[in-house]
């Protein structure tokens, strides 16, 4: 009997698929040997990729109903891409909400109900001919990801349905076609009861975003594949078992497995054996395997070579295996028998320009940049990725949650509190089968990856019986794998959930009182690091938890890249966008930025932290030589170079190379044998040593940097007293002070009560006043904490002072003015400007503030000054190069480094606080012909920042093209908080990286002028 399609299968919970195959593992498969060991693309499928005709519609009742029919002509339709969402291709908008369901205010629904009025329904067409490899033989068609519900037709007749955007959908064609002009019909709704447990946080979109294609099969054809590796108590001898699931139309001769090392040589060669059901296996075992880590991702290759009873070869399948046991042993996680701990990403699959329809290119520029900056784990957030995914992490390295596809957020959590009254899946028996089929499809699919370590039962979707029974079918199907849920911290009474306690945003000390109370669970944070905009301070608490605790096994920054999309400004200029940029309502605007790699894949710098703090070899140099240790679980360091550095006052002095082989989980130490003398000039020194690669691998080319450590010491000697020449005259006026010498005329104006102009070489230095600065432009995270609203009273501060006292000393060889403010905030906060002038025009500045209880922090505590925006050239000698705070300078160093003001602006989509650096020991500010200052710390190091824009003009801006042109180059110096990054929603920045309000502050720099020649 013929099923018939029907649209109420959207709102009910029991359809979810209609005809849909079972679900079964990714492996290709090819008619000869030759065929699989080049691994072209497979001949038995043909992509249905590329245009389709296609009409759009925003809800059920205005669709052309009939457009599957033969005779329906749909030649006048317009056109879209596949794969690609809707929304990003000319019909509908894009809309971003976090927690809250996308029509929530909007229609008052609950599940498994779904929106009638806005629901759009994506009809699609596309014509196609049989291949004529595929004629006479049975012909399937696989949607590897659609988005969130579809029907399918073929010349008319209904072929299936499913749900389940994040996995494939496939369905048999045979009984429908004909050789020639097959009308192909799909129809995409965007909503269904699948779309109450797809409320992740991300961009909602529709459509048939993943390959479509036709594929055919050989007479015997393994449809499916199980894979099982296991090693014995010394990790010395391995055991590769496989079940294979036969789909035949001949009669089987036999089944013959070769095992192939990474090299190409044949190892091991074994024959089926039949098991119950009709299944297949192939046994053999491997005398000192080579084992699969991220450090070294050895891979065998297993062809499987399927042979009919005349003895002829009509199929084999290309099998990847990875030898690797991953057990919990004494309360701690242990890869090949070592305690793992991630350092870890979530990542999101997105492209600026294509959403969720991302192509093999950006997979290997992401997995290339995770390798290359430390990062050995990913947790695919919130759902299956695409298959290739998988694929790269077992050839690269990289372990694996595999998370199914599967959040109810707004179901339970509303505006932060927790309230589950009407939470799905919950306890709720209807629910469990559309639950579980989700978990199956992950499963069978990705079943085979040595990469995935661990199955996720999805994301915050609270607790209950039935993610519960989605945990236990993982584990009785897989005992090679944990299992990881989040959710049950919520609820502990569904603690077997988990195998490991799993937080997220917990704060250190929130973990440590966890792993100090003897817990029975390893923990790991599954987010971590909210990286939404100027973020990411505060990493270090975590990272040093690492030693200190054995059952801390790591974390899942959130996360990998910005999910923001290029859109167009009025004037017809790309940026990028954030929620509500598309008239999207309801919304959650820029909370979808939260990347340590922008969107358009650059990265931010952020990264120079996580690159750092994720190295797992640290090096420790010193006077004598360096410490190296080495945290790699297998790896000793014999792949690197050890490169030495020594700078003086930021010049390079000496460079060596050095050989140093130590081994995994162990400490060692090279000597520096440094030249005679080398130490004799004092001031300051820096010793950088770096690991760098030996020759080029997968992901990075020989010379690449992988790890980095310095250390900074002073050698001191007799003083030199440098005292400027030259000669100047003073010129007291009724309302201004003038100093004049050879090529430099300063003067103060005291109606002004300020510094108010710099003349050097007959140019003009300065396009404003000098004035005390308490107010950086708000960060995400300043945002999230509310700053401007328990300490907005010093962005009131900075816009305003009052000069009460003007204070002028002539002495021999110098004149010092100093100005004193007030401010209207509290009758106590003073400010002190003094300014020594020297007779070669240089000015030495201190800046002090006094404070006062009962205020709030300081965001910053700094003056600043605009010069004109011809003076853009910097050189630093600084902790950098990439930008950096109080709490996120650890991945800096000290170097010299040049850039520009206007690139010293970060691309954080929102505009706000960036370009600082710390440690500042000068920096100049340069035109093009070489004119500009050059700032030079006194007591201690500072805190300086280039900016093409003021504080003020950044906070009122909310995208980058509300900035105004650029006139000024706006330099601030002094000191600020730091950014934080426990979270964006309320945690403040860590105590010891405040400012805080009550004490005394003062910092000191000179500015000198700098002349062409």
């Amino acid at each position: 009997m013929m099923t018939k399609p029907d649209i109420n299968w959207l709102s009910d919970v029991n359809v979810f698929a209609v005809n849909r195959l079972k679900a079964h593992s990714d492996h290709s498969y090819y008619e000869s040997l030759e065929e699989a060991k080049n691994a072209n693309p497979m001949p038995m499928r043909c992509g249905l990729n590329g245009n389709w005709k296609f009409y759009y519609s925003n809800n059920p009742e205005t669709r052309p109903e009939k457009f599957y029919q033969l005779d329906f002509n749909c030649t006048s339709w317009g056109d879209i891409q596949v794969p690609g969402h809707i929304q990003l291709q000319g019909y509908g908008n894009p809309q971003y909400v976090n927690t809250m369901y996308p029509w929530d205010g909007l229609q008052s629904i609950r599940p498994p109900e779904v929106p009638t009025d806005f629901n759009p329904v994506g009809s699609y067409v596309r014509y196609f001919d049989v291949p004529e490899n595929m004629q006479d033989r049975p012909v399937f068609i696989s949607f590897q990801g659609v988005e969130s519900a579809f029907f399918v037709w073929v010349n008319g007749e209904f072929v299936g349905y499913s749900e389940d955007s994040f996995t494939p959908a496939e369905f048999d064609l045979t009984p429908y076609l004909r050789d020639y002009e097959n009308k192909l019909a799909v129809e995409v709704y965007q909503r269904s009861t699948g779309s109450w447990l797809e409320d992740q946080d991300f961009w909602r979109f529709s459509g048939i975003f993943r390959d479509v294609y036709l594929y055919t099969i050989p007479e015997i054809h393994v449809s499916d594949i199980r894979v099982e590796t296991d090693l014995n108590s010394t990790f010395t001898k391995g055991t590769l078992s496989l079940d294979l699931a036969l789909f035949t139309s001949g009669h089987l001769g036999k089944i013959v497995g070769e095992l192939y090392d990474a090299a190409g040589t044949l190892i091991a060669t074994t024959t089926e054996k039949e098991g119950a059901n009709g299944k297949r296996s192939l046994t053999c075992s491997v005398e000192s395997p080579k084992l699969w880590s991220a450090e070294n991702p050895y891979l065998y290759k297993l062809y499987i070579q399927v042979f009919n009873k005349d003895g002829r070869l009509v199929e084999v399948v290309p099998q990847s295996i990875g030898f690797r046991k991953f057990e919990i042993v004494d309360k701690v996680m242990k890869l090949n028998g070592e305690r793992i701990v991630f350092k870890g990403v979530n990542r999101h699959e997105f492209h600026c320009r294509r959403g969720r329809a991302i192509t093999k290119e950006d997979m290997l520029w992401d997995i290339k940049t995770m390798k290359q900056h430390n990062i050995n784990a990913v947790r695919t957030s919130h759902y299956p990725n695409q298959s290739e995914w998988y694929e790269l992490c077992d050839r690269y390295g990289i372990y694996v949650i595999d998370e199914m596809n599967l959040e109810t957020h707004g179901s339970w959590q509303k505006m932060g509190a927790v309230d589950p009254s009407w939470n799905i899946p919950g306890n709720k028996p209807e629910w469990q089968d559309i639950v579980l089929d989700r978990a199956i499809s992950m499963y069978e699919r990705d079943k085979n990856h040595p990469s995935i370590l661990i199955w996720s039962c999805g994301n915050e979707s609270y607790a209950g019986e039935v993610i519960l029974n989605v945990s236990r079918y993982f584990k009785s199907v897989d005992s090679s794998r944990l299992v990881h849920y989040e959710g049950v911290f919520h609820n502990r009474d569904y603690d077997d959930t988990s195998d490991m306690e799993s937080r997220m945003y917990a704060k250190p000390a929130d973990i440590e009182k966890y792993l100090a109370e003897n817990p029975n669970k390893p923990y790991i944070s599954c987010e971590y690091m909210h990286a939404m905009g100027n973020s990411l301070g505060g990493m270090k608490k975590y990272t040093d938890l690492e030693r200190k605790y054995p059952m801390y096994q790591g974390g899942f920054i959130w996360d990998f890249i910005d999910q923001a999309l290029v859109k167009k400004d009025r004037y017809g200029k790309e940026y990028l966008a954030y929620g509500g940029d598309f008239d999207d309502r309801p919304t959650d605007y820029g909370f979808c930025t939260n990347g340590i790699v922008y969107a358009n894949r650059k990265l931010s710098p952020k990264m120079q932290e996580v690159k750092y703090l994720y190295q797992n070899l640290k090096l420790l140099p010193d006077c004598t030589g360096i410490t190296i240790r080495n945290d790699n679980l297998f790896s000793d360091t014999s792949d690197y170079d050890l490169e030495i550095i020594l700078y003086h006052e930021g010049e390079e002095l000496f460079r060596d190379i050095l050989q140093v082989n130590v081994a995994p989980l162990s400490e060692g130490r090279a000597a520096i044998k440094w030249p005679p003398h080398i130490f004799r000039k004092k001031g300051e020194y820096c010793i950088h040593a770096s690991f760098t690669l030996k020759k080029d691998i997968l992901w990075a080319k020989a010379g690449y940097e992988i790890a980095f450590g310095q250390y900074v010491f002073k050698e001191k000697g007799e003083e030199e007293t440098h005292i400027p020449q030259g000669k100047f005259k003073v010129v007291h006026g009724d309302v201004n002070v003038g100093i004049h010498g050879k090529d430099f005329s300063i003067l103060f104006s005291k109606q002004a009560g300020s510094l108010v102009s710099l003349n050097y070489f007959g140019k003009e230095m300065l396009s404003t006043p000098i004035a005390p600065l308490f107010w950086r432009a708000t960060t995400d995270n300043d945002r999230g904490f509310s700053q401007g609203y328990h300490s907005g009273l010093w962005y009131a501060a900075s816009l305003a002072r009052k000069c009460e006292k003007i204070e002028v000393k002539e002495e021999q060889d110098v004149i010092r003015i100093a100005f004193t403010y007030k401010f209207s905030i509290h009758q106590k906060i003073e400010v002190k400007h003094i300014y020594t002038v020297y007779p070669d025009g240089s000015i030495s500045i201190k800046s002090i503030y006094n404070g006062a209880d009962n205020l709030p922090q300081l965001p910053i505590f700094a003056l600043t000054f605009k010069v004109p925006a011809d003076y853009h050239l910097l050189e630093w000698y600084a902790m950098g190069p990439e930008e950096n705070y109080y709490d996120r300078n650890n991945g800096a160093r000290l170097c010299i480094f040049k850039n520009n003001v206007s690139t010293n602006l970060s691309d954080y989509v929102m505009p706000q606080e960036s370009g600082n650096r710390t440690g500042v020991r000068r920096v100049s500010l340069q035109n093009s012909d070489g004119f500009g200052i050059k700032i030079v710390a006194v007591s201690e190091p500072l805190e300086c920042n280039f900016s093409p824009y003021t504080a003020f003009e950044l906070e009122n801006a909310m995208h980058h093209y509300e900035l105004p042109n650029i006139h000024y180059t706006v330099v601030t110096v002094g000191m600020q908080m730091g950014v934080g990054g426990d979270d964006s929603w309320g945690a403040p920045v860590h105590d010891e990286y405040l400012i805080h309000s009550n004490q005394k502050l003062e910092f000191d720099f000179i500015i000198k002028p700098i002349h062409s020649n």
